[in-house]
């Protein structure tokens, strides 16, 4: 589960879905589409056309998994912050109702602007 007190979660940098597919597919709803996926090293959240699905790996073996899924239909706002000269990392902070502010770091070459897009789209 995201501890909702951090300040943020992970530290992720663009994947293929190809490659993460697999691992989400069991969870999906009929007809739910991934739009982008980013990883950690064992992490990885997945933003599909329906939620934001973090999957936090645990264990020595990392068969263990801990899928959250928050749905776009909670937000009720979005912030995106690139990355700059000086700070490289990139920031999208999610407020859900109920759950309180999720933030999501990206490495700074993650193109967040394109997320705000996504995330727009099916928030507004």
């Amino acid at each position: 589960m995201i501890d909702f007190e951090k300040t943020s979660v992970f530290k992720l940098a663009p994947c293929r879905p190809e490659d993460i597919g697999p691992q989400v597919a069991p969870i999906l709803i009929q007809g739910e589409q991934i739009v982008a996926c980013f990883k950690t090293v064992r992490d990885f959240v997945v933003f599909t056309d329906k939620r934001v699905i973090a999957v936090n790996v645990q264990g020595m073996t990392g068969r263990k998994r801990d899928f959250t899924s928050l749905p776009y239909s909670r937000v009720q706002a979005f912030s995106v912050e690139t990355a700059g000269t000086f700070d490289m990392d990139a920031e999208l902070d999610l407020w859900f109702s109920g759950l309180g502010k999720v933030r999501l770091e990206f490495k700074g070459h993650a193109d967040v602007r394109l997320l705000s897009q996504v995330i727009a789209t099916f928030v507004l």
